[in-house]
């Protein structure tokens, strides 16, 4: 594995980890990894090749050879399948609920991880996920779990819609991420939880510039 660096940004949905993950990277200069875009990228993928979500070994497949790009941005990451952005194709809440249905199949897994570690290279990584800091670079000298309650997560996300031309219900939304939450911290393998040495920020009365300056002064702090 290199030796590059690596921040580790863990959390769970609507804590704002890509905003954050996708300006810390360009203020550094360094590469970007959205890793639950990668698994939402396999489920449509999966959804538009009629590849059944419990077929494992099939979805392993496509886990495996897909052609992705991440693009720091404004706002987040840009996400590129096959050279076609996807960035807002990918977000929706049915391809997210996807994802994390196929983020618990261990094979699946299995094929992003080493995916996801050769994204490591000079002269650094900035890391967004869940299990980023626990599972896919333990050795990570900056790790952080954003967080904010289940009620801001919704509110956000409620917000996102509405600007989008998006319909949903804040409540529904609400009862969405807490029943993702729910299966995301009790999976078998790889449940979110904080790494032993991971600083932990709440961000639910933070605004994003607030949570970009505490990471990049706990980056000072390490001389990164």
């Amino acid at each position: 594995m290199s030796d590059a660096p690596v921040i580790t940004i863990d959390g769970p949905g609507g804590a704002g980890k890509g905003t954050v993950s996708a300006l810390i990277s360009e203020a550094l200069g360094w590469h970007l990894l959205d890793s639950g875009a990668l698994y939402r990228l396999t489920a449509l993928a999966a959804n538009r090749k009629g590849v059944a979500l419990d077929d494992e070994p099939a979805v392993a497949a496509l886990a495996e050879s897909l052609p992705v790009a991440f693009i720091a941005a404004e706002g987040g990451a840009r996400i590129e399948l096959a050279g076609v952005e996807v960035s807002q194709t990918i977000r929706n809440e049915q391809v997210g609920a996807d994802a994390s249905v196929i983020a618990a199949l261990p094979s699946v897994r299995t094929a992003l991880l080493a995916r996801q570690r050769a994204f490591r290279r000079a002269p650094g990584l900035v890391a967004d996920g869940r299990d980023m800091g626990t599972v896919v670079f333990p050795d990570a000298p900056l790790k952080v779990f954003l967080t904010a309650s289940a009620e801001e997560r919704a509110r956000r996300r409620y917000g996102q819609l509405r600007e989008n031309g998006g319909s949903a219900t804040l409540q529904s939304l609400l009862e969405e991420i807490r029943v993702r939450d729910e299966r995301d911290r009790n999976r078998a393998v790889s449940p979110l939880k904080p790494a032993a040495d991971a600083i932990t920020i709440d961000s639910t009365e933070l605004e994003i510039p607030e949570v970009v300056a505490r990471i990049r002064a706990l980056l000072a702090e390490r001389g990164l």
